[in-house]
């Protein structure tokens, strides 16, 4: 209980001689070189970032990847209606797709996490993208249902590796400074994903005759140009470091592990991080299940949502979740950015908090621009609470798990909350509203009878506002944590919380050695990233 009241009460803020010693963000962004630039914008799974040479300048895309992951799993909640029709099914059935995907994120978050922990981020991440992309091609030429299901569960598996292993690739590469904003962006990746597929949705898929199909289709091409350009980038430059530090101390001790050596030490150091951590790994859980159920609960059934309770169109229902996930995108940068001075918790907090105010506006009006308002501001308050998520986790976990962890725990709370769409379906069937319609042979009184929605996801989404505050008041918080420098999993007491690495150690460390078979090829693709100029 004195841990829990210190957390709530004295620990809330950031002590004040941790923000002083940082720099300036402006400063630390303009330190930043073009690898560093690269590895956070293809790790963070946006539209990528990569380098092209026009005459002796370089220019970065824009973004790269964890969109690619968003766009892949918003493509179902923006085709309910047609999926429904096409499949003769009703909604409570079609987001039983949602509801298996996001049960088995976890799977894949647990598999690819250890993966990456114990080999390294580059060819885990882009084999994940690969493996969505070819899922999400799949869906788009399904023919029945049970076909559908079958490749959403599959798809669900494969969803649940990129998170963690986008956060673990952006976030340790950079500056302490800079990370709080650059969570918020990488965060809001999925927004950014969220929104292209609405616009996907809007421009292209009625104007073809394959219908929802388009849309899968152009996701899966995204993804896997995401994969080919993490494929031509190199590989983490912390893990290199970490991997060539354990050799250097194997060495200087007499030993020689085996690649199957290191493996058998990762699972050995594992089950040492779990027997000591159990606690925080069951808080960690319960923190992000309430997180997650306000993510999908002011999501998943959005769409779906206008169209039958509000009674508006397919086309303004897309335009108001290009709108709310506008909100998202400002407010993740945002919250992540203030995150890095009034700490973590506190911003997680304040934007929640932000978020439920307005959810009478997300409920009551009945124009386009009050429900469109109210999608803004719910969205930049709940959506972007979630900017300061990804370093949160990250300082947060045993470091030598920072892939594996913080994907595990995210993927578990959206098993948790993988129902929330079902939830709120079901709900909403018996609970009624009516609305206005035009007057014909089926409506002849003007009057429909139709699901409320909009009520069932304000009681939701207020009741978890208040659970996720609570959990996040009382929990631990490590702001301004360097867990790039502390040593890896697969080295003998790598699990144990003050095992760094050598300081003396240079930072560019032999990656020869640490790497000796792609040693050529990480260096070439190094130096074209780093000295383009």
């Amino acid at each position: 209980m004195s841990i829990l009241l210190s957390n709530a009460v004295y620990n809330l803020i950031p002590k004040r001689e941790k923000t002083r010693r940082q720099k300036p963000l402006l400063e630390a962004l303009l330190d930043l070189n073009a690898r560093q630039w690269a590895e956070f914008w293809t790790g963070s799974e946006r539209i990528l970032l990569f380098v092209f040479l026009f005459s002796d300048s370089l220019c970065y895309t824009r973004w790269l990847a964890w969109t690619c992951d968003s766009i892949d799993f918003y493509s179902v909640s923006l085709s309910v209606t047609n999926l429904s029709g096409q499949f003769g099914r009703d909604t409570t059935d079609i987001t039983r797709a949602i509801t298996l995907t996001l049960l088995l994120r976890s799977v894949g978050a647990i598999l690819f996490g250890i993966i990456s922990d114990r080999f390294g981020r580059k060819y885990p991440l882009a084999f994940n993208l690969l493996l969505v992309s070819c899922l999400e091609l799949g869906a788009g030429f399904v023919q029945t249902y049970s076909q559908f299901l079958a490749l959403r569960c599959l798809f669900g598996v494969a969803m649940g590796g990129i998170w963690g292993l986008a956060a673990s690739t952006s976030l340790e590469n950079l500056p302490v400074e800079t990370r709080g904003l650059a969570s918020g962006v990488l965060q809001e990746g999925y927004a950014a994903g969220c929104l292209i597929a609405a616009i996907i949705n809007l421009c292209l898929v009625p104007e073809q005759p394959h219908s929802w199909r388009a849309l899968f289709w152009c996701a899966a091409g995204i993804s896997a140009f995401a994969a080919f350009i993490r494929l031509c980038l190199p590989e983490s430059k912390v893990f290199l470091k970490a991997r060539a530090n354990a050799r250097m101390r194997e060495e200087l001790l007499g030993l020689r592990t085996s690649s199957w050596g290191r493996t058998k030490i990762f699972f050995r150091e594992t089950r040492k991080m779990l027997k000591r951590h159990w606690i925080l790994c069951i808080y960690a859980v319960v923190f992000m299940s309430g997180f997650n159920f306000l993510s999908h609960g002011s999501q998943d059934l959005f769409p779906t949502y206008i169209q039958i309770s509000k009674g508006f169109s397919a086309h303004d229902a897309t335009l108001m979740t290009i709108i709310g996930f506008c909100g998202a995108i400002v407010g993740g940068a945002f919250a992540g950015s203030i995150s890095q001075y009034i700490g973590r918790r506190l911003s997680l907090i304040l934007f929640v908090l932000l978020g439920a105010l307005f959810i009478p506006l997300w409920i009551l009006p009945t124009s386009f621009a009050g429900l469109a308002v109210g999608a803004f501001c719910v969205q930049f308050g709940l959506q972007g609470s979630w900017g300061a998520m990804a370093i949160h986790l990250a300082e947060m976990s045993p470091p030598a798990f920072r892939a594996t962890f913080p994907g595990v725990v995210y993927q578990v709370g959206n098993m948790v909350s993988s129902a929330s769409a079902q939830i709120e379906a079901t709900g909403g069937n018996n609970l009624k509203t009516t609305i206005s319609v035009p007057i014909n042979s089926a409506n002849p009184t003007g009057q429909k009878i139709v699901p409320n929605y909009g009520k069932v996801q304000g009681i939701l989404i207020g009741c978890v506002a208040a659970f996720t505050i609570i959990v996040t008041i009382i929990g631990p918080e490590n702001h301004g944590y360097e867990f790039e420098k502390h040593r890896a999993a697969f080295e003998e007491g790598g699990a144990d919380d003050n095992a760094m690495m050598s300081e003396e150690m240079p930072g560019n460390v032999d990656v020869q050695k640490a790497d000796t078979d792609n040693a050529s090829h990480e260096k070439a693709t190094e130096e074209m990233v780093e000295n383009v100029y």
